[in-house]
């Protein structure tokens, strides 16, 4: 009869050996970003919950449009979190699909995320026609399917030509670099990324140049850990032993940034009274238009009078505030300085019948 070795201290009796991580107090790290990722886990599901209880109290239209985007965000941030539980387990015929497949579509969602909202504040800022909610969403979704397949391709492929068990038999070495040469499309997109938001701080509306300055941090410190990783994952100095300390540590590391830098400063700004100026096209019909001032139709009787009668006097015209455009004037009666002639009258009786003639 064959005794079981004993558990590490801090671990029940007769556990898994692949499940020792989650609680030998030898190997703390194990333990530490286990706490560290459910802390993580805990705080998304928080902000998405608080993300449905105050959309109704979003009053700016365009903000209320990227919800959806960032709802499928903090889902893909949560998935990261939990994904830090397959790392921290050992390697197995089971584990290893589900590293070499989520890591890359769960961080492809995120940075297509990010990627359509720093888009779309590309065409705000410059006062132009915003993506609807629909487009959005099929440009998230879209970007992140191209690493779907990708992932699917390999880890189908993979394993049809050999066994299940092909990522536990492959050394260290190949599977890092298989590892890494997966994720070339999510390179690609947080490079996309990076590039996008910095073109939203070139615009006429500056309200809108503090969302892309998140998404500028965001994507600038996920470039850092990202290149930490690979350059510590590639290189033999650490060694084999380090590796799941490492992508663990990643996915932990990457996922408070998505949170701290990107989620909580938005959710900051999510409820802010609308600005008038902030608003491009869409909603300039709810501005105060200046309107011309209209002195209706010219009075055409009244400029041939000025012709007929000649130029007005220099003291004539008298100034008439808030009144129209037709200024009063003093107008003097005409005087008349004829001199009157005599006149001789006709006698009513030149004619009469019974006048004698020489009396």
């Amino acid at each position: 009869m064959t005794r079981m070795s004993p558990s590490p201290s801090g671990c029940r009796q007769n556990l898994d050996p692949k499940y020792q991580r989650l609680c030998d107090t030898k190997e703390v790290w194990g333990i530490v970003l286990e706490a560290v990722a459910a802390a993580g886990a805990v705080t998304s599901v928080a902000f998405m919950l608080a993300l449905l209880v105050l959309i109704c109290k979003v009053q700016d239209s365009n903000r209320r449009k990227v919800l959806p985007v960032q709802f499928l965000f903090l889902l893909s941030v949560l998935g990261v979190f939990g994904l830090t539980f397959a790392f921290i387990i050992t390697l197995d015929s089971l584990t290893g699909p589900t590293r070499f497949f989520l890591f890359g579509v769960l961080f492809s969602v995120c940075f297509s995320c990010l990627l359509t909202h720093a888009f779309n504040l590309t065409k705000l800022v410059r006062g132009r026609k915003p993506l609807s909610v629909l487009v959005m969403l099929g440009l998230a979704v879209g970007f992140s399917l191209v690493q779907d397949i990708i992932a699917v391709e390999y880890v189908v492929l993979t394993m049809n030509r050999t066994n299940e068990a092909i990522f536990t038999e492959l050394s260290p070495p190949r599977r890092n670099e298989d590892f890494v040469m997966l994720l070339i499309y999510v390179l690609f997109l947080m490079a996309l990324t990076f590039l996008t938001s910095c073109f939203t701080f070139c615009g006429s509306f500056p309200g809108w140049k503090r969302h892309g300055a998140h998404i500028y941090l965001t994507t600038l410190l996920s470039i850092a850990i990202w290149v930490t990783w690979i350059t510590l994952l590639l290189i033999k100095t650490p060694g084999p032993k380090w590796d799941d300390t490492i992508l663990s540590s990643a996915l932990v590391a990457n996922g408070w940034v998505f949170l701290l830098a990107y989620v909580a400063p938005e959710f900051q700004l999510l409820t802010k009274q609308q600005n008038p100026m902030d608003y491009p096209v869409e909603d300039a019909f709810c501005k105060p238009q200046f309107m011309k001032q209209s002195y209706g139709v010219e009075n055409r009787a009244y400029t041939q009078e000025e012709i007929t009668q000649g130029p007005e006097e220099p003291g004539d015209t008298v100034y008439a505030p808030y009144t129209t455009h037709f200024q009063l004037q003093n107008r003097t009666a005409q005087l008349d300085f004829s001199i009157p002639r005599a006149q001789t009258r006709v006698s009513p009786y030149n004619d009469y019948e019974g006048r004698k003639d020489g009396s």
